[in-house]
């Protein structure tokens, strides 16, 4: 198995497509969640547009800057996931963003690869000299509690977001992880 996190090219379109269509097609049946937001926030159909509007270079209007990365399985081709690693915390991420928002597309969840992508998102926020993550999730999502969990989160605590759901709070320590 050769999975990998890659930055999204020109090179990736119809991977990128297969995945977001799915996620899409999930999302009207089911009502699930699209989460990371970053991939959902520009249509990718105007390719050079998303892009160049994938992640947020300078903070502005509430946003921090961020780095985007995709989960992708090189034997099969296929897109599999993303994350969304926020640089800093903004007063709102503080509360219910975190450090990081990532999601696996639905056919593929279940298997183990979210767990895989927040380790790998993991070394990524290292590499930005973050040393303690914040992840944010609704209890009820059973599986994101899972893989922060198997990532080292410690929950600090549970807090209603402006929706009415109930959110935990989840730190990684990254200062002793190899």
């Amino acid at each position: 198995m050769r999975i990998k996190l890659i930055k999204l090219t020109k090179n990736y379109y119809y991977q990128l497509a297969d995945m977001i269509d799915e996620w899409k097609e999930d999302i009207e049946k089911n009502s699930t969640n699209h989460s990371p937001w970053a991939i959902f926030k520009n249509d990718y159909h105007d390719f050079d547009y998303y892009l160049e509007n994938l992640e947020i270079k300078e903070a502005t209007n509430g946003y921090v800057p961020d780095s985007t990365f995709f989960l992708y399985d090189e034997e099969r081709d296929k897109l599999l996931g993303a994350i969304n690693i926020r640089h800093y915390l903004s007063d709102y991420l503080i509360h219910y963003g975190g450090h990081i928002g990532d999601g696996i597309r639905p056919s593929e969840r279940r298997k183990g690869y979210a767990t895989l992508m927040i380790k790998l998102g993991l070394e990524e926020c290292k590499k930005l000299g973050i040393s303690r993550v914040l992840m944010v999730c609704n209890k009820d999502n059973i599986g994101s509690v899972k893989s922060i969990i198997r990532n080292g989160g410690v929950l600090e605590e549970e807090i209603m977001d402006q929706n009415g759901n109930l959110v935990q709070r989840y730190w990684i320590d990254l200062t002793n992880k190899k």
